[in-house]
């Protein structure tokens, strides 16, 4: 992987980093993409928002190659060079919630961290498990679930095995099935609007998180509400620059593709009136 370490004209500096749901331990995880994003982006700040590794997954059945210790590797080189790096707990890393207020070779655990954004506004971070009904009182549900979602996962791989044969650029099977489903998409919608009404409840003017797979940013819910996506399907983070501009940028095999949303992102002081 050294030999795939940036030139130094192709790093942008970055305040901050918002990456979640990567799922080391799952056959899913496109830990090499994600390697490759951290290294173009050199960031004082990176806030890791909840599952990072999948426990639900290594507790039934131990994968981790090479390229996942590697994602683990290059991590302890950021916090080694000064970085600032601040672990969210997740649902499939429940159990770093046990280790909350600690710090691990400069690595901060919290539950959820309270980011003062150079636009002035607070930004409440956290994974967002805790405001998914079905996690919280159906966990059976969201286990069954999650193995549904493994198995249209699966089927991402050998389908862009095909495509990146024909030259075609990779696409989420998974990521598209979801979006289809009603419910799904009311689900998102709902789940949205909950973690908008618990910024408010921190006195914050917005929330990142992640969690449910759909990278977002919108000011729907009088809230800047953003969403990381993840690095299982979409292959997404979120991006703060030093100007204060918020960035969700999808990192794939072609030129990276910058979803800023400011069409839909309303002015500060009319979005917390």
């Amino acid at each position: 992987m050294d030999e795939a370490r940036a030139s130094p004209h192709d790093v942008i500096k970055v305040r901050s980093l918002f990456v979640s749901d990567v799922h080391l331990g799952t056959r899913g995880c496109q830990a090499d993409k994600l390697i490759d994003f951290l290294r173009h982006h050199d960031a004082e700040t990176l806030f890791l928002v909840g599952d990072i590794v999948d426990g639900w997954y290594l507790r039934s059945s131990w994968y981790w190659p090479q390229a996942h210790n590697a994602v683990v590797q290059e991590l302890v080189e950021l916090a080694r060079r000064g970085k600032r790096l601040v672990y969210v707990a997740g649902n499939h890393d429940e159990f770093v919630r046990d280790y909350v207020g600690s710090t691990f070779g400069g690595v901060e655990v919290v539950e959820h961290a309270i980011h003062r954004g150079v636009d002035g506004r607070d930004y409440l971070v956290v994974h967002g498990d805790h405001f998914d009904l079905v996690v919280r009182h159906a966990r059976w549900l969201a286990l069954l679930g999650d193995f549904g979602y493994r198995t249209a996962l699966a089927s991402n791989v050998w389908l862009n095995r095909i495509r990146s044969r024909f030259g075609l650029a990779y696409w989420s099977f998974s990521s598209w099935a979801k979006l289809r489903v009603k419910n799904a998409v009311n689900h998102i919608g709902r789940f949205e609007e909950v973690l908008s009404s618990e910024a408010r409840r921190y006195d914050a003017q917005g929330v990142i998180c992640g969690h449910i797979h759909h990278a977002a940013m919108h000011d729907d819910f009088g809230i800047r509400y953003i969403n990381t996506g993840d690095w299982v399907e979409s292959c997404t983070a979120v991006v703060e620059h030093h100007d204060g501009r918020f960035e969700i940028i999808r990192w794939t095999e072609a030129r990276p593709h910058r979803m800023s949303g400011e069409a839909r992102v309303v002015p500060f002081a009319k979005a917390v009136a």
